[in-house]
């Protein structure tokens, strides 16, 4: 059964206002999760909403973020999913808050898969421990230097906890020592990752910073609290990001396991007790931050995304010998194998669902009084009556597709559950959508709108958190990879999805999807109907694939958000749910599909790999893959 969040988004179409007065009839834009039709967002956007889903996220998926979902229902904000509660008073929370989904960059190093998985090979890690060593005694300077700047007595004493708490930590990275026999630093130099963070620190210790505006000599008291304040920024990002990334992967681990090689080291990041320091040295950003201006918290804000950057290099740094799994783009054979990356479009890329844009465009440039002179051969229906209209399709639509849904979900006795049932299933869902978009294309809703206002919504679209990035990224790798990118899609409007990703540069990506048929650019209120349903998004799926040649020559990847991505999920070497759709999940599990959480499933199949019981092409069937940042799947496929 379909279970919606929404909410109201800003307003994402400025250019478009000067279309219509500010009095336009239409209602707040509704914001939908979990439905897989493009009219069902119209059902949001014109009032037919029910309430939240009372659904909580899995626990398995909180640390993962994700694009614009609401706190509705249990669902938690990626800040405070990834260790810090959503506090607008903390700049250490807020600032964490804005970094936190870089942190997936380390998760997904083939250094840190490696050692979660225990397959990482102990000369690695030997070098990682010793470049470490490096990096804690720099720690340790850092801390006194803010010590002699700070002026607060209670500050002081902080650091003097926090500097103690590291000695801790270089103890243990001694006794590895001890036990491989080595003398860390005498046999390792720092590397280029090691020294640039080291070199960035001291002299951000010692009030060379960028932009910081702090004089050649320190003399005064506010002075040398401002020098405090910018040193533990720069250093916070290091113990949120090892705290976190110790309780990742900590949650991948056996428990009953004792006998992988690097428990001793996942335990200590993982605990409370560094778990108290990380919050310690936040409290003490806070602290240090309460005099600062607007101006220099910025410049806080800049060192903090700095040092985070300079930590993801550092988890990149070690020399691998072993085999990875990551970053997944990498592994196949680019002379002999094409990677095929597919993906939705509506409410997958967007945050909003574009038969919402496409509905509010057509009301906003509706004529609110009749035309004097009317044009017979473009007469379209007054701004209130096509509100109207939407209102009667939405409604029927979304009464509708509730019923689809709940049909599909009845378990009859003695049935066997399959691909081939669920295909069945989702045929029903395919004649429902088509006669839907018949309805659509009989009332004429859509008839008068302008292409080039078109092109300047799609233009104006918002794509979700670090979509666009990882779009821009495959596509400079494209020739590297042997890749092909295809964007499958159920909007009416390829026109529109193209403006999209063509305001991006990214024009070489092939778009599958319904087309607007135009007189002199003027809509007719027409669609060329070519992506209408799941099977219709399989079909062109299977096409693509049939191009690029035999199975052993190519890997695909399915991303998706909805119902209607279902299929190609399934069919794709790996498919990947962005966010967490109830009716997705529902009706998956009704036929037997399983929702694992990517990061555990790669440090599983990571040390399947490295142990010679699969191949690295033999992902599980009937598994899907869940994420909720873009962030993530740039860090798994492309690294």
């Amino acid at each position: 059964m379909q279970s919606l969040f929404f909410y109201k988004f800003p307003n994402f179409l400025r250019p478009l206002n000067s279309l219509a007065p500010s009095s336009s009839p239409i209602a707040p834009l509704l914001l939908r999760v979990s439905s897989s039709s493009s009219l069902s967002s119209v059902a949001r956007t014109l009032g037919f909403c029910r309430k939240p889903s009372t659904a909580r996220l899995p626990a398995s998926l909180r640390s993962l973020g994700g694009g614009n979902f609401p706190p509705a229902g249990g669902v938690v904000p990626v800040a405070s999913a990834m260790g810090v509660a959503g506090d607008e008073g903390s700049p250490a929370k807020r600032f964490w808050g804005k970094c936190c989904r870089e942190s997936l960059f380390a998760m997904y190093s083939p250094f840190l898969v490696g050692l979660a998985s225990g397959t990482l090979e102990m000369e690695s890690f030997q070098h990682y421990v010793a470049q470490d060593v490096h990096f804690l005694r720099t720690f340790v300077r850092a801390y006194e230097m803010a010590e002699e700047c700070a002026d607060d007595d209670d500050a002081k004493a902080s650091i003097c906890e926090l500097r103690d708490a590291v000695v801790e930590e270089l103890k243990m990275h001694n006794s590895f020592a001890e036990a491989w026999g080595v003398k860390l630093l005498e046999e390792s130099a720092p590397n280029s990752a090691t020294a640039k963070y080291t070199d960035f620190l001291l002299a951000t210790a010692a009030g060379k910073v960028e932009g910081g505006k702090v004089p050649s000599k320190i003399a005064t008291p506010f002075e040398k609290t401002k020098v405090a304040a910018y040193t533990v920024g720069a250093m916070t990002p290091c113990m949120r990001l090892y705290a976190f990334l110790g309780r990742e992967v900590q949650q991948v681990l056996d428990p009953e396991d004792h006998s992988h090689p690097y428990r001793k080291w996942v335990e200590n990041y993982a605990s409370k007790s560094f778990e108290a320091s990380a919050r310690q040295t936040e409290e003490l950003l806070d602290k240090l931050s309460v005099s600062l201006t607007g101006e220099e918290l910025e410049v806080i804000e800049r060192l903090y995304h700095q040092a985070m950057e300079l930590e993801i290099e550092f988890f990149h740094s070690p020399p691998m010998s072993h085999r990875s799994l990551v970053p997944f783009s990498r592994i196949h054979d680019s002379a002999k194998q094409q990677f095929i990356v597919f993906s939705d479009f509506d409410l997958t890329c967007t945050t909003v669902d574009s038969s919402a844009v496409l509905a509010e465009l057509a009301i906003l440039t509706a004529p609110k009084v009749e035309p004097s002179e009317p044009d017979n051969l473009n007469v379209r229906k007054l701004a209130a009556d096509l509100k109207k209209s939407w209102d009667a399709l939405s409604q029927q639509y979304a009464e509708e597709y509730e019923q689809c849904i709940e049909d599909m979900m009845l378990v009859k006795e003695g049935e066997v559950t399959s691909f081939e049932s669920l295909y069945e299933a989702l045929e029903r869902l395919s004649a429902f959508e088509k006669r839907a978009n018949l309805r659509v294309i009989e009332s004429e809703v859509l008839k008068g709108l302008n292409l080039e206002c078109i092109k300047r919504a799609g233009e104006n679209l918002r794509l979700q958190d670090g979509c666009a990035k990882f779009f821009q990224q495959l596509v400079q790798k494209k020739d590297e990879l042997n890749a092909d990118i295809h964007i499958l899609s159920y909007c009416w409007c390829r026109d529109l999805i193209q403006s999209v990703f063509k305001s991006g540069g990214l024009e070489v990506l092939n778009i599958h999807a319904n087309e607007f048929i135009y007189e002199e650019s003027i809509s007719t209120g027409k669609i060329d109907t070519k992506v209408e349903s799941p099977t219709d998004k399989l079909q062109v799926f299977k096409d693509a694939l049939k191009h690029s040649g035999d199975d052993d020559k190519r890997s695909s990847v399915y991303i998706g958000d909805s119902v209607g991505d279902l299929l190609c999920l399934l069919e794709a070497d790996v498919g990947i749910v962005v966010g967490y759709s109830p009716s997705l999940r529902s009706l998956g599990e009704r036929f037997g599909v399983s929702f694992v959480p990517l990061f555990p499933a790669v440090v599983k199949r990571q040390r399947e790999f490295v142990g010679g019981s699969s191949s690295k092409r033999e992902w599980p069937k009937g598994v899907l893959y869940t994420v909720s940042s873009w962030n993530e799947i740039q860090a798994f496929i492309l690294g």
